[in-house]
């Protein structure tokens, strides 16, 4: 049970087609395939064992996908790193992860050696392309010389083929530990829960880095489909894509559709072959959806889940009734139940905590059991999202139980911005809450009680923290107040905080 199967079989199920489109070259299916095996047989020449982790740092492109499916042939594990991430963040994930090779790409190779600075096992670099630099393989030298067969390796169900490290409320970013039989249920589940089929034309301008486009692109192996792939999303880019490929399917966060709608090529693109457009990965606002389906034309449906579900937990389908608010019925073969304090069922349309069990549903936090244990308790993954189920079975989300921030489709937890406030030394006192934000979703305000005698700027304080954090990540504004409100026992009160930027 290897996830490379899945590659295997569209090739066996559908022929050769061309399977993907990347700037403005076809590559087909085989040939996609023909790539991974020979990375696969590079990797394994390179010392790589099944269980060893591999990284991969790069922005979306044909040799992502390769890289993806040879890992897993091999029986490696694959740890996609955001390349947006800052270098501290960067370290910690290769610190924790110690993968035994990391892949990437030239533009981001001083990226890499600062976050390799102070490993105690840094990893073989792969740099795609022709050349490398010294100490370093060049992605082209190391497979061209392969043999462009490979059996994948026998795996277990329950073996890991990904880490997809998501930020905490507290502490550093945790490793989710995603199986190959999670991944193969999630692909062909979704499948199902869709129309499309090898005559569509799907778009992914998600970061394959990140699980949403990741599943999307298993998904579609599974049906067939033509995909275009952007190296990253640009509306015009996207609107062109529409018009040029015939694209009639799109996943997206809510951001990138708010983008497109409000794109001034929007009205003179031809997008009359679009059909559907799945949102998700952040809270999709009744008013977008409604504008976007009549602006472009399609059916706009929502789906909710998270990294630990792998990732899909409720999804709206296309043809069926849509109750507004609502992100749809649980997936097949997943259960959905609203659990009180006590951990009991609550009956329709009572809020409580949203849990699910499926065979979607990660292996745990790796190495770390206690997190695992909390978030995975009686059968239940506790998502930490609060929501309710009408009678029918409808899900609603109404609420965080988490101080999750989503800003742009991305997770932005406020302790990982705290920490680097609290490095400045004009900084007494730090708490970051989202603002409600019309384009983003979110966006990051921190508030500050400065240090006794500091003069200290918010523009000071932004620069330092684009420079330690994610772009994503970095606050938008800082407000300078006198003090934070806390609780008797010196909890910060961010509710209250959350409130004086019209949060709820």
């Amino acid at each position: 049970m290897n996830l490379a199967v899945l590659a295997e079989r569209n090739v066996q199920r559908f022929g050769e087609y061309e399977s993907l489109i990347f700037e403005d070259r076809a590559y087909t299916n085989v040939e996609q395939l023909r790539g991974a095996r020979r990375f696969a047989n590079g990797l394994v020449s390179v010392g790589v064992e099944p269980g060893d982790r591999v990284a991969v740092m790069m922005p979306n492109g044909v040799e992502v996908g390769q890289a993806y499916t040879g890992i897993s042939a091999a029986g490696g594990v694959v740890v996609p790193i955001v390349f947006l991430l800052a270098v501290p963040e960067i370290n910690h994930i290769l610190a924790d992860a110690r993968p035994k090779v990391l892949v990437t790409g030239p533009d981001f190779v001083p990226t890499a050696r600062a976050a390799m600075e102070g490993l105690t096992e840094p990893p073989r670099v792969v740099v795609t392309g022709d050349a490398a630099p010294e100490g370093m393989d060049a992605w082209d030298g190391l497979v061209a010389s392969q043999a462009p067969a490979f059996a994948p390796v026998d795996r277990d169900g329950d073996d890991l083929a990904v880490i997809m490290y998501t930020g905490g409320t507290t502490g550093r970013p945790k490793g989710v530990m995603i199986t190959h039989g999670n991944l193969l249920w999630m692909a062909e589940t979704l499948s199902k829960e869709t129309t499309v089929g090898p005559d569509d034309v799907g778009l992914i301008a998600l970061p394959v880095s990140h699980l949403f486009g990741m599943i999307a692109g298993l998904t579609g192996q599974v049906l067939g489909t033509r995909g275009v792939l952007l190296k990253w999303f640009e509306a015009g880019e996207v609107l062109r894509a529409i018009e040029t490929y015939g694209v009639t399917s799109i996943p997206m966060v809510p951001t990138m559709a708010l983008f497109l709608l409000q794109h001034p090529d929007a009205t003179a693109t031809d997008t009359s072959t679009l059909r559907t457009v799945l949102l998700s990965a952040a809270p999709v606002p009744l008013d977008l959806k409604q504008r976007f389906a009549e602006r472009f034309g399609c059916e706009v449906l929502e789906a909710y889940g998270q990294t630990e579900a792998s990732p899909a937990i409720a999804i709206e389908r296309e043809g069926e009734e849509k109750r507004p608010g609502s992100c749809g019925k649980a997936i097949s073969g997943a259960d959905v139940a609203i659990l009180g304090e006590d951990g009991t069922a609550l009956p329709p349309g009572e809020v409580g905590e949203i849990c699910a069990r499926s065979p979607g549903i990660m292996k745990g936090y790796f190495g770390l059991p206690e997190a695992t244990a909390e978030a995975l308790r009686d059968g239940w993954l506790h998502t930490g999202d609060m929501g309710y189920l009408d009678a029918d079975g409808y899900l609603y989300v109404t609420d965080r139980k988490k101080d999750l921030i989503i800003r742009g489709g991305f997770n932005v937890y406020p302790r990982d911005v705290e920490e680097v406030l609290h490095q400045h030394p004009d900084v007494a006192e730090a708490a970051v809450v989202g603002r409600p934000d019309p384009a983003m979703g979110e966006e990051v305000v921190a508030f500050v009680v400065k240090a006794p005698g500091s003069e200290v700027a918010e523009d000071d304080l932004l620069a330092f923290c684009r420079d330690r954090l994610a772009r994503y990540k970095s606050p938008r504004e800082i407000r300078f107040t006198g003090y934070l409100p806390k609780s008797p026992i010196g909890k910060v009160l961010k509710k209250d905080l959350r409130a004086q930027v019209g949060g709820a």
